[in-house]
């Protein structure tokens, strides 16, 4: 198993998918943290508020056990009952937040799949974004990957980190291209999962 990708000077995020785990699934993000990424978003769509926050409380407490960060996905107005200060969101919902709402995080994340999205999700005050889909991935079949150059050119655009996500794997070359295009990281999603 691998030791650690906190020593790296490419950040990693793991990307929760319960379905794709071949054990427990809290026994899993216990693995994964285990291996300290930067990050674990809890990205849980077929949830309700409050299964998620349920599951969120959990994975919290495991994230916090192993000193790594909890970002709470969608439901912003969950991860403020449960103290969590650090969300991911999809861009409408981010639009749909108001300035008042916003202050109450430290870091807000949100996925972007253009670089028009990219600088409003800048202009509205996203802390990170990840931008993708960048390599092939089963979570996007038939899909084609917007690729490397797209990475690049949201970098290029906006002033604040960008991670790269889909189809990213344990694979230092990969994670080597990314950085070159300006990518401060990478969301690893199906090799979290079933490490």
């Amino acid at each position: 198993m691998i030791k650690s990708v906190n020593n790296q000077d490419f950040k990693i995020i793991a990307v929760s998918n319960r379905k794709l785990c071949n054990r427990p699934f809290l026994e899993q993000i216990e693995r994964v943290c285990k291996i300290h990424p930067e990050a674990v978003i809890l990205r849980e769509k077929d949830l309700t508020e409050e299964e998620y926050g349920t599951l969120a409380k959990e994975v919290m407490n495991i994230c916090s056990r192993y000193q790594v960060s909890c970002i709470l996905h969608n439901f912003w107005k969950t991860a403020l009952e449960l103290g969590c200060t650090s969300v991911h969101l999809p861009l409408p919902i981010l639009q749909k937040t108001t300035d008042e709402e916003k202050k109450k995080f430290t870091k807000i994340g949100i996925s972007i799949h253009s670089v028009e999205e990219a600088k409003e999700a800048e202009r509205l005050g996203a802390s990170y974004l990840t931008a993708g889909h960048i390599y092939a991935t089963d979570c996007k079949k038939g899909l084609l990957p917007r690729g490397l150059e797209f990475l690049e050119e949201v970098c290029k655009e906006v002033n604040i980190p960008v991670y790269g996500i889909g189809g990213i794997k344990f694979d230092e070359e990969q994670w080597n291209d990314m950085e070159k295009c300006g990518a401060v990281g990478g969301c690893i999603m199906s090799g979290m999962m079933k490490i």
